[in-house]
């Protein structure tokens, strides 16, 4: 699949022009759609996924572990203040993001928080799975 890169023009704000009109009315669809920007790290006891999702509540967020996938999903709801908007770059609505985890994790040993838009979910490594051993070779 490929992946649409949108680049708006950075347009100070201004009085709508006729060209920008187009701009603006074709390219709507993909600025209101919003998918979480996530970083993924690796300690030595555990893996660490850290979730952009500013503007959301916990209860708007959703976490499973199920047949080695992690997945995140919620709503960014739009809250339409009767405001005459010149421009909405925020992305607003369902998303759904998942991740398959490596076999030496331990699913029992999961924890999540959440602070100032920040959603941290850490998995601790199952130190059982991780013995390393060299196999002599006969």
């Amino acid at each position: 699949m490929r992946q649409l890169i949108l680049r708006p023009s950075n347009n100070y704000v201004r009085p709508l022009l006729f060209d920008n009109f187009f701009d603006n009315f074709f390219n709507n669809e993909f600025q209101s759609e919003f998918s979480p920007k996530v970083d993924i790290s690796e300690t030595d006891n555990s893996f660490n996924f850290l979730f952009s999702v500013p503007g959301m509540d916990k209860s708007d967020l959703s976490i499973e572990i199920d047949k080695g996938y992690l997945t995140v999903s919620g709503e960014r709801k739009f809250e339409d203040k009767k405001e005459s908007y010149h421009s909405i770059e925020n992305g607003f609505g369902k998303f759904s993001r998942s991740f398959q985890l490596p076999d030496d994790i331990d699913e029992s040993k999961v924890s999540a928080n959440y602070k100032n838009g920040i959603l941290n979910i850490s998995i601790k490594k199952d130190t059982k799975a991780s013995i390393k051993k060299t196999i002599e070779i006969k």
